[in-house]
């Protein structure tokens, strides 16, 4: 695909500018903010002293890229991300490596997934490798960070109708714990080896096939705050997604915003180790697809993950397939759910100790309730009021809490690619 000047739609002989890395302007910050102390911050809360913004207009394309001090984007309240939340959004992590370089995982394919989600939404395009230029001259003034380059339509109207107006911007955050556990056997950080709670969801769907939860739109998100709100109110950590299908069967999409995995003990003695399908209603995870890289690898025996042996002593089977949740609980049952863990690039690989059902009792319901009236219905016993009786069933996992084996090596070793410290397939990328 072509990102170069090309002519405006109006007659004109003027070019429509391309996203030119080349035209980059830098305003440092006068003051900076005080680096607050580790744990004194969640995920998300606090941000870096600059951001990368730039904006398109139908007329003259792309203006010229600037590294400024964060602060606020003044947009039109009639603009197109606020009345169709047409916002699309990245997430990438730098990381320093033994010499204190940030590194950069994989970011071309962070790039190619927003053009992506971009061209869903209609956007305008932009060039990826231009991008990616300006985040990294980013990245070298703020070093450790996780990385949130986003771009929503602002064309002025409300007209329902794509946007040819945009803004393309980036901001970042300190690096901090991605989740505040609910459950009180969630008693480590998951990323040094805790694990989070899951409750299943079927009421309400995060995606459907033919839909858009294959890209990363912001509105793939935000119908799930509800149904998350239920289930920490439940005791859960996050949400299991799950889709019916008509036949009975309730498929596994994502867990919270994460990618899912599963491993179950085969009759050999080796393990298979499952994931649902990109089949459009998941997100194609980098660090899923790093995980299906590194497992295959090894399974093959061309690479070790440490403390598990190598070669692989039985055979070790990795599925892309539908994967339903009564699936889990007969492997639950049997004693053969050896662990599960969920991938992405806020947590990297985090365990999954427990995943919960709503249960309705027939007796005392006529109809099936949804997780938020489950949810409302214990408050307000806890409230002095009386509940229904319906509750939750736990599966749980063979490893118990934390990172189970598989998950806790593959987190070892993706850390380790990601510092710089171990190299596979040129992954971590320097940022100059």
């Amino acid at each position: 695909m072509a990102f170069g000047p090309q002519m405006n739609g109006n007659g004109n002989a003027h070019p429509i500018a391309p996203l030119d890395a080349s035209r980059l302007k830098i305003q440092l910050a006068k003051t900076l903010k005080p680096i607050p102390a580790p744990g004194t911050y969640q995920f998300g809360d606090i941000h870096t002293d600059h951001m990368l913004i730039m904006a398109y207009h139908p007329l003259s394309g792309w203006s010229a890229p600037e590294i400024k001090p964060y602060g606020p984007i003044p947009i039109d309240p009639a603009s197109n991300c606020l009345q169709y939340a047409s916002n699309v959004f990245e997430g990438m992590k730098a990381i320093l490596d033994p010499q204190g370089k940030p590194r950069l995982f994989r970011p071309k394919d962070n790039m190619e997934r927003l053009r992506q989600s971009a061209a869903r939404m209609a956007l305008p395009t932009f060039d990826p490798d231009a991008l990616l230029t300006c985040i990294s001259k980013l990245v070298a003034i703020e070093s450790r960070l996780y990385i949130r380059p986003t771009m929503m339509g602002t064309k002025p109207s409300i007209k329902v109708g794509a946007s040819d107006h945009a803004i393309l911007y980036t901001i970042v955050t300190p690096v901090g714990p991605y989740f505040t556990p609910t459950s009180a056997s969630a008693s480590a950080p998951p990323t040094t080896g805790g694990a989070v709670s899951l409750l299943a969801v079927s009421d309400h769907v995060r995606s459907w096939p033919g839909g858009t939860g294959g890209f990363k739109l912001g509105l793939n998100y935000s119908p799930g705050f509800v149904p998350q709100k239920a289930a920490a109110a439940l005791g859960y950590d996050q949400v299991l997604w799950l889709l019916n299908t008509g036949d009975g069967r309730k498929l596994i999409t994502e867990a919270g915003a994460m990618n899912f995995f599963a491993v179950v003990k085969r009759g050999d003695g080796g393990m298979t180790i499952v994931t649902p399908p990109l089949d459009g209603t998941i997100l194609p995870g980098i660090t899923r697809d790093s995980t299906l890289q590194l497992l295959r690898a090894y399974a093959q025996g061309s690479l070790a993950l440490p403390p598990l042996p190598s070669p692989p002593p039985a055979p070790v089977v990795i599925e892309e397939r539908e994967l339903a949740l009564g699936e889990l609980t007969e492997h639950a049952a049997a004693g053969t759910l050896l662990e599960c863990f969920g991938t992405g690039t806020a947590v990297l690989v985090v365990g999954i100790e427990r995943i919960g059902e709503v249960v309705v009792d027939a007796k005392l319901s006529t109809e099936a309730e949804d997780v938020a009236a489950v949810a409302e219905s214990k408050e307000n016993a806890a409230n002095g009021g009386k509940t229904k009786g319906n509750g939750t069933f736990d599966i749980t996992m063979t490893s118990g809490r934390g990172l189970g084996p598989m998950g806790r090596a593959l987190w070892d070793k993706l850390l380790a690619i990601k510092e710089g410290r171990e190299d596979f397939a040129g992954w971590a990328v320097l940022c100059e």
